[in-house]
């Protein structure tokens, strides 16, 4: 038995025709010098104008303003702490976030985020389909913005294709030129901004124009200028159909009540050319004009049903809503609709909508999990670590008197944006006397400063009299105080008792 898989191969004008087999695209493939892959069909997709268009405009100014302008924010922090209010800072090991800092060993605060964010994707799928991919992925939003300067340089889809298959000249040179410089700059823009997440913004400004920031900060610059200004500029579609796996993933979320766009194929065919005044009686509302295909950024035809190409932009459902308006239609002949509600329509019953079934309810419950327990986990977290390290060797130490001494070394993680002095006591040992190295011994309690999100060690020599020791190891508890922090550490006192003369 032979399979033929089907595939749909572009059209000139960059949309997609109808099912090519694989042994036909093998023989195209073959004429045009092999190769794993046919080279990319320039799309060129017309500027339209809608609801749709108007949201994907809003989002576009919302994402890259925040991406832009997020690592100059300032946020006031003690002298000697980085002022930038969001700061992946690898020099000083802390993660900076407004009034959230997160150490190292908090990591697990970033995979929790993760996995927040892949709930609140599934969710999201689940419920709308591939509304990230549409509205919110940073391949799109840049690939819009790329869009936007080459109408700016080129004009809207004929304009470009005629300058395209125009000869060499001056005006297709400027324009050209115009274009991928200002494509240039956009990348550098985009890499410029990605380093400033990881170093204080103004200084590194400064630095880069005068050579002296860090390598790696002009490397990491150049390598995202690189890949936006390609991915964004050249590759466009191919990204999201050939590199991103989620296209192939998220399918396992959608079911039959799952938003997405759609032709309605009851509504629309027996499709055809219309003239003005002509009965509408027994033919559909599609009038074949295409508008729907030359809108769309991934050079495909909606009404040849559900494909792994649409990200689901909603830019056909503007194209066909403003066509149904000039031919006195109704609206809605391409629009987000579930494949229960159309079925439910095409057998004469009430589309029904059903936002609350079992996987979202399952993804939702998640979600709601995951930040229940970080919420929890941040509303909790310890203001200061403290710990107690007991000298291994030597174990204890016997002094010229027949008393025992035991080293200890104290580290405190003050996690806070306040200096804090803390005084320390031992409890557990009788007759015990405390003291650090080059100071006299005391009963009392020992004094210990940490400097804001910064870790303080203190050395403690514990020394107590043997007649006093029963056993050869003595549960000990350091107590840790300042004015609003209380915190304890359990260790043992080693003597060697048993074998004490």
């Amino acid at each position: 038995m032979v399979t033929v898989i089907e595939r749909r191969e572009p059209k000139p004008d960059g949309s997609h025709q109808g099912p090519v087999s694989v042994a036909k695209a093998t023989k195209a493939k073959s004429q045009h010098g092999g190769g794993l892959y046919k080279p990319r069909t320039p799309i060129y997709p017309k500027l339209v104008h809608g609801r749709w268009r108007m949201i994907k405009w809003a989002l576009l100014v919302v994402t890259l303003g925040i991406y832009y302008a997020t690592p100059w924010i300032r946020w006031h922090r003690p002298e000697g702490l980085p002022q930038q209010a969001v700061l992946v800072d690898f020099t000083g090991r802390r993660f900076y976030f407004f009034f959230i800092q997160l150490w190292p060993q908090e990591v697990y605060f970033i995979t929790g985020l993760l996995v927040m964010a892949a709930l609140a994707l599934f969710l999201t799928s689940a419920l709308f389909g591939r509304l990230w991919c549409g509205y919110a992925c940073p391949q799109t939003v840049w690939t819009d913005l790329f869009i936007a300067v080459e109408r700016l340089w080129e004009g809207d889809r004929n304009a470009r294709m005629r300058l395209d298959a125009a000869p060499m000249s001056f005006d297709k040179a400027w324009r050209k030129g115009g274009k991928h410089l200002t494509w240039l700059a956009i990348g550098a823009a985009t890499g410029g901004a990605w380093i400033f997440y990881f170093h204080d913004a103004p200084t590194l400004w400064k630095q880069l124009w005068v050579g002296q920031a860090p390598l790696t900060a002009y490397i990491s610059a150049a390598v995202l200028t690189f890949t936006t200004y390609s991915l964004a500029g050249g590759m466009r579609e191919q990204v999201c159909t050939y590199l991103c796996p989620w296209p192939r993933i998220q399918g396992a979320m959608f079911d039959e009540h799952t938003l997405q766009v759609m032709y309605l194929h009851e509504r629309g065919e027996p499709r055809g050319p219309h003239k003005k005044n002509e009965s509408w009686e027994g033919r559909g509302d599609c009038i074949d004009c295409n508008q729907c295909v030359i809108v769309c950024p991934m050079g495909i035809d909606i009404r040849d049903g559900a494909q792994l190409e649409c990200i689901n932009c909603g830019l056909c459902v503007d194209a066909c809503d403003e066509i149904m308006d000039k031919i006195g239609r109704p609206r809605g002949l391409i629009a987000y609709d579930t494949d229960h509600a159309v079925e439910a329509r095409a057998c004469g019953n009430k589309p029904r909508y059903d936002f609350i079934r079992p996987r979202t309810i399952y993804y939702a419950g998640a979600l709601a999990l995951v930040s229940g327990l970080m919420i929890w986990g941040l509303v909790n977290r310890e203001p200061v670590v403290f710990d107690v390290l007991r000298d291994r060797n030597p174990t204890f130490v016997r002094l010229h008197d027949g008393s025992i001494r035991d080293g200890y070394t104290l580290k405190v993680a003050n996690r806070t944006f306040a200096r804090q002095t803390f005084q320390v006591t031992l409890e557990g040992l009788p007759g015990d006397v405390l003291k650090t190295p080059g100071m006299d011994a005391t009963k009392g309690a020992l004094t210990m400063t940490v400097e804001p999100d910064q870790v303080g060690s203190l050395r403690v020599l514990v020394t107590a009299q043997a007649q006093a020791l029963s056993a050869p190891s003595v549960p000990v508890t350091f107590h840790l105080r300042s004015a609003d922090i209380q915190t304890e550490k359990r260790s043992v006192f080693l003597s060697g008792a048993a074998n004490t003369p």
